[in-house]
């Protein structure tokens, strides 16, 4: 049996609406438990994460850096 990783992208960010993090989908309790869950505790979770990720919104509150970088150039392009 392998273990199964953490689904993390780095986009730690929360969905106020849902509780669901944009990036992985996971609540903020299963982040913080992760490495405590078995094996199918684990699955169980990833198994549900894609649909997840369809009831939050589609773009973090925040703008992340990388994105506020790629506006910053293109605004400078543009201006």
């Amino acid at each position: 049996m392998s273990t199964i990783q953490s689904p993390c992208v780095l986009i730690c960010s929360m969905d106020i609406k849902t509780g669901y993090c944009f990036g992985c989908g996971r609540t903020r309790d299963e982040i913080s438990g992760w490495m405590t869950y078995s094996h199918d505790e684990r699955k169980e979770i990833m198994d549900g994460l894609e649909a997840r990720l369809e009831t939050v919104e589609q773009k973090p509150r925040r703008e992340t850096r990388r994105k506020r970088i790629a506006r910053e150039k293109a605004e400078t392009k543009s201006g």
